[in-house]
């Protein structure tokens, strides 16, 4: 059956790619938000670049969590990254992208119609809030956060999926999680965006989504058979590391959509953020009696990036220094007070990418500043006298938490359903690198 399955699947977008001339058309005229375009070639040249680095940042993820299991489990883990930058491409071009950016349906997600198969996503015009940058570039660029964000709930229940499981559960997950999300929080007509909720680069819409439905799974799938094991490749965590850090910048710096002066200052919060949170992990594991490791240096330096992405282009340096400590101490708290014992998320992306997620966004109600950015308004942060930002940071931290928990949740029963999530216990013993696919280190 699965191989009739794939076989339509794959016969299917061939012929509609080939014949799409017959049913999808270039707009001769502009859509809702879509504008003409006023290039600038050096915005176009830095967000060639921008998302280029955050593509960089799948694999590099895939090495950061690939080091982290067992030796039997390498492939596997890394893979899972690697085919999300295929699927989800694929995805993006023939739905997902209508459904984040195309006309509202009630602020709560796009009309992918006037978007399928890229339908009107041009090199010629521009979306409204990059207007120097061809759309179709835009488009692309928004891919990349749509690739990592699933890539990044595999570390929660790694070492016990089902390959073809976690392929359809991503599929699901990227339609009702990830689109309606970003939609809200980034379409001009979006929910979030009309109450002013601000999220430069993907504190709800990656990492909170991330967070909560790697919880989810983790308590779905139960834990594994044998919880604690040795890194295969502490080698592979650092040189991650480093991928992720550098993709960041066009993570955070790319989220400005062109190379002016925020561009400069999202690049700038975010590499003292990264900095801070690593030395805060460290001197906190060295205060609480344990070594100082590798291991905490990278996933220090990590939440630091993870915290500072919805915060990067409104909030000052001297602010970005104290969101990557405060978010370092916060979640090395939690990855030492979370209850292994009962829900195995085994690379702890809950308590770093979700708690991270969280503490970004309600730091960003507290630090943001109009100085830094325009767009921030008269609602600036708590620490300014007013609490209107932080509020409303607030209210979309719950109904985001509320949602992405309770969806995912409810998508990884549908999928055990469809398909079983979990591998046997003899192939879980076995590993996944060969009970998967064949291969092993």
């Amino acid at each position: 059956m699965r191989k009739i399955i794939l076989s339509v699947i794959l016969i299917t977008i061939l012929l509609l790619s080939i014949f799409s001339i017959s049913f999808v058309t270039e707009s001769k005229t502009l859509g809702a938000h879509v504008v003409e375009l006023k290039m600038d070639t050096g915005d176009t040249a830095w967000m060639v670049v921008a998302t280029a680095l955050v593509l960089l940042m799948t694999p590099g993820l895939g090495f950061f969590y690939g080091g982290m299991v067992g030796k039997k489990n390498v492939i596997s883990t890394m893979l899972q990254s690697f085919m999300a930058m295929v699927i989800v491409t694929v995805l993006w071009v023939v739905i997902a992208f209508g459904l984040c950016f195309g006309p509202s349906i009630g602020g709560f997600i796009g009309d992918p119609t006037s978007n399928i198969f890229f339908q009107g996503v041009s090199a010629n015009t521009a979306w409204e809030l990059a207007p120097t940058i061809p759309f179709l570039l835009f488009a692309l660029f928004q891919a990349k956060f749509a690739i990592i964000t699933p890539a990044l709930i595999t570390g929660a229940f790694a070492e016990r999926v089902r390959f073809w499981a976690y392929l359809l559960f991503m599929v699901l997950f990227i339609l009702l999680v990830y689109a309606p999300l970003c939609h809200m929080t980034w379409h001009p007509d979006g929910l979030f965006f009309g109450w002013g909720v601000l999220d430069f680069a993907g504190g709800t819409v990656v990492h909170m989504s991330a967070g909560w439905a790697a919880l989810a799974g983790a308590i779905f799938l139960g834990k594994r058979k044998v919880q604690k094991v040795n890194p295969a490749r502490i080698t592979y965590v650092l040189l991650g590391t480093g991928l992720l850090w550098f993709g960041w910048f066009g993570f955070n710096a790319g989220s400005a959509v062109g190379a002016g002066s925020l561009a400069a200052q999202a690049l700038g919060t975010t590499t003292v953020a990264a900095a801070s949170a690593a030395m805060a992990w460290v001197f906190l594991d060295k205060i609480l009696g344990h070594k100082l490791s590798a291991m905490g240096a990278c996933i220090g330096a990590v939440v630091g990036l993870v915290a500072i992405t919805p915060a990067a282009g409104f909030v000052s340096i001297p602010h970005a220094l104290a969101i990557g400590i405060i978010a370092a101490v916060i979640s090395n708290l939690v990855v030492s007070k979370f209850p292994k014992g009962k829900i195995d998320d085994a690379l702890d992306v809950f308590a770093c990418h979700g708690v991270g997620g969280m503490v970004g966004m309600l730091l960003t109600g507290v630090f943001a500043s109009k100085s830094v950015n325009s767009i921030v308004g008269d609602n600036q942060g708590l620490i300014f006298g007013d609490a209107t930002l932080f509020l409303i940071q607030l209210k979309a931290l719950v109904l985001v938490s509320i949602f992405a928990f309770g969806v995912s949740y409810a998508l990884f029963f549908i999928v055990n359903k469809i398909t079983p999530l979990r591998v046997s216990e003899e192939k879980e013993e076995l590993g996944l690198d060969i009970s998967q696919h064949g291969e092993f280190l």
